[in-house]
């Protein structure tokens, strides 16, 4: 059966019922009425999970760099090393970066929209972050979105601040009209001052913006920290409770055997007199 669902994740979304069908009815023709019942439930991807699926059937090593990466992840969150977040949250952007230009290079979607880019990325994220979610590349139904403990970095934000920036610089960099030649040079030369003007506030902004990001990727690694630490302590008094719990249990049964022990040493007691 698993060929089957590989096959059929794998195909494109308009393809998808048509071959399901095939699929199905091949299976219980068979005899496999099991698998035919299981290819029959499988439901159609969304196109950014068929995107994520498609790579993850034809490159096995992806489910495994990603969920490898995850786990690195964890074992810094959990020494609480916040050099070592760092360097793996850098990390953790590359690695997201090439599997979707990789992911949609598969899918042969060149200009992908914006929409469809972050919901990729996200769902590459929550593999990262979520073992359960690398588990099912490949069997994917709907984009994933991340949202328990750790969110180990902000890719979509990087690529949603690149796309804007670029519009920016682009739209910085644009030729300026034609003058006028009947424009006179008092008001050219102020046109030119509010330009620069606007120039210099782009990229005083820009420069703003990236030393803000900067101290988001540090307070993140800061933030991941503070919820292992409250996550642990929630661990640990839940299991204090569970103790005292399963003690006072304890301590109420030794209590009822201690006064049924009694009772029946002081009926045996009644008999020797």
């Amino acid at each position: 059966m698993a060929d089957e669902l590989d096959e059929l994740y794998e195909a494109k979304p308009e393809e998808f019922t048509a071959l399901r069908t095939k699929l199905a009815a091949a299976a219980k023709q068979s005899g496999d009425v099991d698998t035919a019942k299981q290819i029959s439930a499988a439901r159609k991807p969304t196109t950014a999970a068929w995107v994520v699926n498609r790579l993850a059937l034809r490159d096995r090593d992806i489910r495994t760099r990603l969920a490898g990466l995850g786990e690195r992840l964890k074992d810094a969150h959990a020494a609480m090393d916040g050099d070592r977040i760092r360097e793996l949250t850098r990390e953790q952007r590359r690695l997201i970066d090439d599997v979707a230009r990789a992911a949609f290079e598969e899918a042969e979607l060149a200009n992908p929209a914006a929409s469809l880019r972050d919901d990729v990325t996200g769902t590459l994220q929550a593999a990262v972050a979520d073992p359960d979610v690398a588990s099912r590349l490949g069997r994917l139904t709907k984009a994933e979105e991340w949202s328990g403990f750790g969110e180990f970095g902000d890719t979509a934000m990087v690529f949603t601040a690149t796309r804007k920036s670029a519009a920016r610089k682009k739209s910085a960099e644009a030729p300026q009209r034609d003058e006028q030649p009947d424009e006179q040079p008092d008001k050219r030369d102020a046109a030119r001052r509010e330009r620069d003007k606007a120039r210099a506030a782009v990229a005083e902004a820009e420069r703003a913006k990236s030393e803000a990001d900067a101290a988001l990727t540090e307070l993140q690694a800061d933030v991941a920290t503070a919820r292992l630490r409250r996550d642990d302590a929630r661990r640990r008094l839940k299991d204090a409770e569970d103790a005292l719990a399963a003690a006072e249990d304890a301590y109420d049964k030794g209590k009822q055997a201690s006064r049924e022990a009694a009772a029946v040493v002081k009926e045996a007691k009644a008999h020797l007199r």
